[in-house]
């Protein structure tokens, strides 16, 4: 029965929001979950519910019947599962997270303990590592990346600001000793300090736009270093004249504020996505990361 009834709401969702992809960024399923679900559905009942094409998806007439029937009912759902709303501030459990280091320093210190504030009795345990890893194997309720590193089976939700930069700065007395910048192209010309990732590559070329034109310029890495754990290492090795660093604003924005570093390019720093908060469509979503998710959601 239960399933059924979460194959029902899967399928009100989608007649509700005109196709499963709307459904899905709507929701917190994917689309292959929500297509799912109706199939099984159609097969259970043994009708067609939805027409699809590749450009909408209606129901038919057995599916906008049923829909018609079951609409009010799953919403009278609703509000009686919102009666005991107030019983959430009494949650409890672990929340386990996997975050890259710059989401640990820039984004959770601005989340996190109103989060915890809110909810005394959830622990929270916070893994910061910059490499790509598959969350769930790791026991993980959910992780932290860009939405290029995303599989398309997981469920995102934006956290933080939602577009960043990448900044390049160097030293007054590094700028005084080699020179200002005036293009992109001078970064050849000069000692650079470079992030490895992971997997041994290079965060190389640097890139960088202005009015629609896009430059890739690959460095010369005088001081290079593991993108996360060593980053710290590269800033002050900026600070103290090394070399040219290119790292996100965020990061860099206190070192601009008292005047240790100075911007360099400015009018050519590339702007980004944003991060997203992700877990698996998949999989029941405990009560600490439902509750975690609703705070996000609820300090936009």
């Amino acid at each position: 029965m239960s399933n059924n009834l979460r194959d029902i709401s899967m399928f009100v969702s989608v007649v509700r929001a005109g196709g499963f992809r709307d459904a899905a960024r709507s929701g917190e399923l994917s689309a292959s979950t929500l297509s799912g679900a109706v199939r099984r559905l159609e097969t259970q009942l043994g009708v067609r519910l939805l027409h699809r094409t590749t450009r909408s998806v209606t129901p038919t007439e057995a599916g906008l019947l049923l829909m018609t029937r079951l609409g009010p009912a799953l919403d009278e759902i609703e509000t009686a599962l919102g009666v005991v709303e107030v019983f959430r501030e009494h949650l409890s459990g672990t929340l386990r997270l996997n975050v890259p280091v710059s989401a640990a320093r820039l984004v959770l210190p601005k989340i996190l303990p109103g989060f915890m504030k809110k909810f005394p009795d959830i622990r929270v345990e916070i893994d910061a590592e910059d490499n790509i890893v598959d969350v769930l194997s790791l026991r993980n309720d959910a992780g932290i990346r860009h939405d290029d590193k995303l599989d398309q089976d997981m469920i995102a939700v934006p956290i933080g600001p939602r577009f960043q930069r990448n900044a390049t700065a160097a030293s007054q007395e590094y700028l005084d000793r080699y020179g200002r910048l005036s293009h992109p192209r001078d970064i050849e010309k000069h000692a650079c300090i470079l992030n490895r990732f992971a997997n041994g590559a290079l965060a190389s070329p640097w890139e960088f736009e202005r009015d629609g034109e896009v430059i890739c310029v690959t460095p010369k890495n005088r001081l290079t270093v593991r993108a996360g754990g060593a980053t710290d290492l590269a800033v002050n090795a900026a600070l103290e004249g090394v070399g040219i660093i290119h790292l996100f604003e965020d990061w860099l924005e206190p070192y601009f504020e008292n005047g240790r570093l100075e911007p360099v390019l400015a009018d050519w720093w590339k702007p980004f996505s944003g991060l997203y908060l992700y877990y698996s469509g998949r999989r029941f979503v405990p009560p600490p990361l439902r509750a975690f998710i609703d705070y996000i959601k609820s300090s936009e």
